[in-house]
């Protein structure tokens, strides 16, 4: 074998090791009148009776430019009256909040996000369906 062809195949192996799958992002998006919102879940999918971390980008629509000083919160509903609630509180990361779910049950939640830029503004809200998963060992 020519020295061209082992070159070739050690170069396509290095561009297949290093070419991989690309991470797949998971996260949601939601819009309000002049806010932007990126929304991941750990984990994700939830799953009942496990701690859910929601972790919350807030962005201004026009900007891009991260909104500080927020307030807000998040809760779900189950189709059987279960509830689940938390108030938002500030990461360190800029623009980002942080808010904890636990689903008791396993099925279809509706969930919300109420969030205003700071105290003179009005709440606005956002709603979303949530698909959770069966407790982790049980059967669904």
């Amino acid at each position: 074998m020519t020295l061209l062809i082992r070159l070739f195949r050690v170069a396509l192996a290095l561009a297949l090791v290093t070419c991989g799958p690309a991470e797949q992002d998971l996260s949601m998006r939601q819009w309000t009148e002049d806010m932007a919102f990126r929304i991941n879940s750990e984990p994700m999918p939830p799953h009942a009776r496990e701690k859910v971390l929601y972790k919350i980008q807030v962005r201004d629509s026009k900007t891009g430019e991260p909104v500080e000083g927020g307030e807000g919160r998040m809760f779900a509903s189950s189709r059987d009256g279960a509830s689940t609630w938390d108030g938002l509180v500030k990461g360190e990361e800029l623009g980002t909040y942080y808010a904890t779910l636990r689903y008791v049950t396993a099925g279809e939640w509706a969930v919300a996000l109420q969030f205003r830029r700071d105290s003179t503004r009005r709440l606005q809200r956002m709603d979303w369906m949530q698909e959770v998963f069966a407790a982790r060992g049980e059967q669904p």
